[in-house]
């Protein structure tokens, strides 16, 4: 009788086990897939950043590359600028505008300021002269002439570049394939002498492998515990 209901038991255990891991299984892969095209997605976006200025500057991983190759070239101050005059033409209120304009004056403008940008000696007199202005534009001709001169001289050397390199790099590498399996089969989770997976008896067995499997998938943690959490249930009816 002892032997019977052991074997029962065990049976009932391997159903339950067949019945959590399929369910799961099923909506990981499902996430995966959904996954993988957005990470193709992602990848073709990455890849047009290499078509011109604007689209790299679109982007903050764009941004975020070209600014360490500009760092390289110890002319970072040019994208800084950029952007400072980009958030400057943001700004509604008319003090904060004139405070904002001394500032970046100070910072990239004035003779000798500490990270003087490369104008010429007309446009920075000019700039000088609108500053007062308090007019969102009077940075207009200054910022042009520093992305003419990324755009022409500097972008064209980061395409090159191994920095440009390893942002398409990152953005085209596959997503891992098979992972969440693997994931199932920690320590913790195997028979002692077989490959079979143990069952989790509860949703707090099982959050760290399904945390791993989310990982590795880019799944949503919060759904995919929620969903091992009904099929458990589920499985033990």
């Amino acid at each position: 009788m002892d032997l019977f209901c052991e074997r029962s038991s065990a049976a009932l255990q391997e159903t339950k086990e067949i019945k959590w891991k399929s369910k799961l299984h099923n909506y990981i892969r499902s996430q995966t897939t959904v996954s993988r095209v957005k990470s193709r997605q992602s990848a073709t976006e990455t890849k047009a950043l290499g078509q011109s200025l604007e689209t790299l500057l679109s982007q903050k991983c764009g941004r975020a590359a070209f600014r360490a190759f500009l760092k390289s070239e110890f002319c970072e101050e040019n994208l800084d600028f950029w952007l400072a005059c980009e958030e400057f033409k943001t700004i509604k209120r008319r003090e904060q505008l004139a405070r904002k304009a001394k500032s970046i004056y100070e910072e990239f403008i004035r003779t000798e300021s500490p990270r003087q940008v490369n104008l010429d000696f007309y446009t920075r007199s000019d700039t000088a002269q609108y500053l007062d202005s308090g007019s969102p534009s009077c940075f207009s001709a200054a910022q042009k002439k520093i992305y003419n001169l990324m755009e022409n001289d500097v972008f064209p050397r980061f395409i090159q570049s191994d920095y440009c390199k390893n942002l398409f790099a990152t953005a085209s590498r596959p997503e891992s394939l098979g992972k969440h399996r693997k994931a199932f089969k920690s320590k913790n989770n195997v028979i002692p002498g077989s490959n079979r997976v143990s069952f989790p008896e509860t949703i707090s067995d099982a959050k760290g492998p399904v945390e791993e499997c989310c990982t590795d998938t880019g799944t949503d943690i919060v759904q995919t515990l929620s969903l091992a959490k009904d099929v458990t249930l589920q499985a033990s009816d």
